[in-house]
């Protein structure tokens, strides 16, 4: 089962935006986004029945969303309720079809009703995989062990230092913040 990164849009019945980096896969010719419990984008699609789906290449709005930085610019969708991230490659907008339920991460199974490409894909930067990967590592942090976390930011950061521009270097520092405070906070020291 292949999982695309990307970052999904959602919105409330008050019309408020929800940003939020997820994975999707997709099954016999649908979307299946499966937000986990509880989340805003699980109760804004419960509510609106649709969300869009961002393909980014800026990673600076996965690294965002996950250290408290959702303000990012945004625009109207064609067909619709919600909003699309105006930093977008290309955006599909889907409506929800079927909803399967589960405790942990029920799955909504979407239909698409409308794609846009916004700009060319320019290739991989081994500095955005590194950024993801710590996204997620971050995402995870009261699930995984302290010095397992540090010893996979250390291999990241090889790809960080060779290969990163601006955008990456900023999403990267954002991250390591945010690692730092969370094991203050908790009072923990990382051994490598």
């Amino acid at each position: 089962m292949m999982i695309y990164e990307t970052v999904i849009t959602t919105v409330n019945k008050d019309k408020d935006v929800h940003i939020a980096p997820m994975g999707i896969r997709q099954e016999q010719g649908l979307y299946v986004i499966a937000p986990f419990r509880p989340s805003a984008t699980l109760r804004n699609m419960q509510e609106t029945g649709n969300a869009v789906i961002n393909l980014v290449d800026d990673v600076r709005i996965i690294a965002g969303c996950l250290t408290g930085r959702r303000s990012w610019a945004l625009k109207k969708p064609t067909k619709v309720e919600g909003m699309v991230l105006d930093a977008s490659l290309s955006h599909v907008e889907v409506k929800v079809e079927t909803l399967v339920d589960d405790e942990l991460r029920p799955s909504f199974h979407c239909r698409k009703v409308h794609e846009v490409s916004h700009s060319p894909f320019m290739g991989f930067n081994r500095a955005q995989a590194a950024v993801l990967e710590a996204a997620i590592l971050m995402s995870r942090l009261e699930i995984l062990p302290p010095d397992k976390i540090k010893n996979e930011l250390s291999y990241l950061e090889i790809a960080i230092e060779k290969t990163a521009g601006f955008r990456e270097k900023i999403a990267w520092q954002w991250l390591m913040e945010k690692f730092d405070a969370y094991f203050q906070e908790q009072n923990t020291e990382v051994n490598v």
